[in-house]
């Protein structure tokens, strides 16, 4: 199969004649100073510094179980359930053609989502290249190392060349080694300095906590090392009027002695042996606490959900909890981006214009509600009228595969009645009866009650 867009593509420079027209209509430098230079470097090579973040964040991921932790348990609750279509209400087509899409490209593989997310947090960014076949079908989206992509941008923070919107910087050759059109990558930033500034990358999740880390980590080291030099008891030997000699042939045998478990010492002269000991300050470690802590600060949830449970009251952890969600619903908006414009490509190759259809991918689970506060949530809108596809899709369930199973449920033709069915008049289904009192939950919610 002969792959149009390609993993590394040959450079593309356009010809004079081929010179895009600026755009007279955006006036003005809409970057800082410090980006313009930036921009300026960049004309020359990579981004330096992002290079350098990005690689201190894969040491850390590589020799601290706590980064470790963080990472792999931020990007598997992320991921959580998949992705999902939402709105495009009706429309099956589309709804079919984006199942089609997710299987094509891996995307039903949470390995693969985990895998990007991941690197969208150690990265800072996510650039997707997608490779397309001659039948004008996306067939993957390869996440490509963001500390070798240059965007192509000039002073104002906007693409010279759409043809040649990114390209990937070979740091051996000391060149440019691949173009990228603009519909051929897609760069998701994570907190960058400007949105409008395409120039401008993201930084990674933990990129503000690298200076506490290696503070922590030195700090743990010097208190092990201290532990080991000054903990264990020693003993002092005083022995009035020794000569050299002899004391050279006492220290000899003790030293000899102390192999066994117990050790007892004689002497045949005016001398005493006197216990010091070890250093009693060793279990003040309140700077290694306050690096931890602020460490933590940094963190998408608080320590206590990455082990470190003590002295952590229950009702704050439940409140730090819903930061931690929050956190993640954001980062679930920046990859779930990126898919969507894959299938927006996707749609456009075959003809179909994605802007006539309103709808945008996003995961199946969103952490900001629970499921059971989800479905309370729904039936509340179902209430008050909801249509059933707004009450499903605020439930977290997917209207269109729940119309196609009422459907065949209702083809089926089974003889015996559902529950729904059962106390209706005239075989009709019953509407079930929502009561909603309030006040009567955790934290002041409402409480929902269904009876048919």
């Amino acid at each position: 199969m002969k792959l149009i867009g390609r993993i590394f593509g040959n450079r593309k420079s356009p010809t004079p004649a081929e010179e895009p027209t600026p755009n007279t209509s955006e006036a003005g430098v809409r970057t800082t100073e410090e980006r313009r230079l930036e921009a300026l470097y960049q004309t020359m090579y990579a981004d330096p510094e992002l290079r350098m973040a990005i690689y201190d964040i894969r040491q850390m991921h590589a020799r601290d179980g706590r980064v470790k932790k963080i990472h792999g348990r931020t990007a598997r609750a992320m991921t959580k359930g998949g992705l999902r279509i939402e709105g495009a209400s009706g429309k099956k087509r589309i709804h079919r053609l984006f199942a089609d899409y997710v299987t094509r490209l891996g995307l039903n593989n949470r390995a693969k989502l985990e895998s990007d997310a991941r690197g969208c947090m150690m990265e800072g960014n996510l650039p997707m290249q997608w490779v397309v076949d001659q039948t004008g079908r996306v067939v993957k989206g390869v996440r490509m190392p963001t500390e070798t992509i240059r965007p192509n941008v000039g002073e104002n923070g906007q693409f010279v060349d759409p043809r040649v919107a990114y390209e990937q910087w070979d740091y051996l050759k000391g060149k440019a080694i691949a173009g990228f059109a603009l519909w051929q990558m897609t760069l998701g930033r994570l907190s960058p300095g400007n949105i409008d500034d395409m120039g401008s990358m993201g930084r990674p999740y933990l990129d503000a906590s690298r200076e506490v880390w290696r503070k922590l980590t030195m700090t743990e080291e010097d208190l092990v090392i201290r532990r080991r030099e000054r903990a264990p008891m020693r003993t002092a030997h005083f022995l009035e009027g020794a000569t050299e000699e002899e004391l050279d042939k006492y220290r000899e045998q003790i030293e000899a002695d102390q192999t066994q478990i117990t050790t007892n010492f004689y002497s045949n002269r005016k001398g005493s042996v006197q216990a010091v000991q070890g250093d009693a300050n060793l279990d003040q470690i309140a700077d290694v606490a306050h690096l931890l802590d602020t460490f933590f600060s940094g963190a998408p949830a608080p320590k206590g959900l990455f082990g470190y449970v003590s002295d952590l009251n229950r009702d704050i952890l439940d409140d730090l909890k819903q930061d931690f969600f929050d956190e993640l619903d954001a980062l679930q908006d920046t990859v779930a981006w990126v898919y969507e414009q894959g299938f927006r490509l996707d749609l456009l190759l075959r003809g179909i214009n994605p802007d006539s259809y309103d709808f945008r991918v996003i995961f199946s689970e969103r952490l900001t509600e629970t499921l059971n506060q989800r479905a309370d949530r729904g039936l509340k809108l179902q209430a008050l009228g909801a249509s059933r596809r707004t009450t499903w899709e605020t439930a977290g369930l997917n209207p269109e595969e729940e119309i196609e199973r009422l459907e065949d449920e209702a083809d089926a033709d089974s003889p015996y009645p559902s529950e729904h069915q059962i106390g209706g008049n005239g075989g009709t289904p019953s509407q079930p009866r929502i009561s909603i009192t309030p006040g009567n939950r955790r934290k002041g919610e409402s409480g929902t009650s269904v009876s048919n």
